[in-house]
């Protein structure tokens, strides 16, 4: 498997409406917003659900293709095995790399290249395999630095934020005032909130340098690459409703080597997107973008 060959750059126009699209656990989970009232989906979030798509694909393979597919994480909703962490997932000699991994004096290069020969995602975003001392471990920290990166998402324009007062039927834990079984418990009021609308923006790159280290390959660029337009497929909830939240459109740059023809910052920086979700671009010598349309 060769390594990237090119630079990408790429960015993803998208549109929420009447949902809460990344929520604040330090703020009621009201969703995310900077000083400036712009709403932000951060990136954390967005490779939550890149990895989530890949763990979709991943279940749909045959068991010649799942081969270097796998993702080591994997969301509790959608495991593929019964780990239930990620050092279980990494020292498990199937499913990972085996506990001799983690010992004083093992060979870091080799596990790194046998973490990214597995997992599409550490070859993808990187990994800190970081775990403390356990039977047969002694704790060794093995970071591995990624080829591709993307940004918080932010809207173009302070976003609009509904909080709505809600009740249950039922309780869930009996009223504290014993013998009266009417009373309403504490648990039965609750706060749901949601963005009326907005159109966010997000940008993203690979680099051809970073990803010689983890051999992420330009097939792995048409894995993503057909991932990012159905970002929020199979992403529904009670807080975003099927259809509250999609990707208008990806905008992709191919540069024509593994340096580029431009900084990622300009490239970025020559898209022009409007708050109604149109965009435009100004015109780079030698580099124009893919648009391509959202599911």
């Amino acid at each position: 498997m060769s390594a990237l060959t090119k630079k990408i750059d790429f960015a993803i126009i998208m549109e929420v409406k009447n949902a809460n699209p990344n929520g604040d656990p330090l703020n009621g989970n009201r969703p995310r917003t900077d000083y400036e009232g712009l709403g932000e989906i951060t990136d954390v979030c967005l490779k939550r659900k890149i990895r989530d798509r890949l763990v979709e694909r991943y279940m749909h393979l045959s068991d010649e293709e799942k081969d270097g597919q796998a993702v080591f994480v994997q969301s509790d909703d959608r495991k593929t095995d019964s780990h239930k962490s990620l050092k279980a997932r990494a020292e498990d000699s199937k499913d990972g790399l085996g506990k001799d991994t983690f010992k004083k004096g093992a060979d870091k290069d080799k596990a790194i290249e046998a973490a990214c020969k597995k997992w599409i995602d550490v070859r993808a975003f990187g990994q800190l395999f970081a775990f403390g001392k356990s039977e047969g471990a002694d704790g060794v920290s093995i970071p591995v630095r990624g080829p591709v990166t993307i940004q918080s998402a932010f809207s173009l324009e302070p976003v609009g934020i509904t909080s709505t007062q809600i009740t249950k039927s039922t309780n869930s834990e009996p009223p504290k005032k014993s013998g009266d079984e009417n009373s309403m418990s504490s648990d039965r009021m609750g706060m749901k909130h949601r963005v009326d609308k907005g159109i966010y923006v997000t940008y993203g790159s690979m680099n051809p340098q970073l990803a010689e280290k983890t051999q992420f390959s330009d097939d792995d660029v048409e894995i993503i690459k057909k991932i990012l337009p159905r970002l929020f497929e199979n992403d529904a909830s009670s807080a975003r409703p099927e259809g509250s939240m999609r990707v208008r459109t990806v905008l992709w740059w191919e540069h024509g080597s593994k340096c580029g023809q431009y900084s990622s910052a300009k490239v970025h920086g020559s898209l022009k997107v409007e708050p109604d979700g149109s965009f435009d671009f100004d015109e780079l010598d030698g580099l124009t973008p893919e648009p391509i349309d959202g599911f």
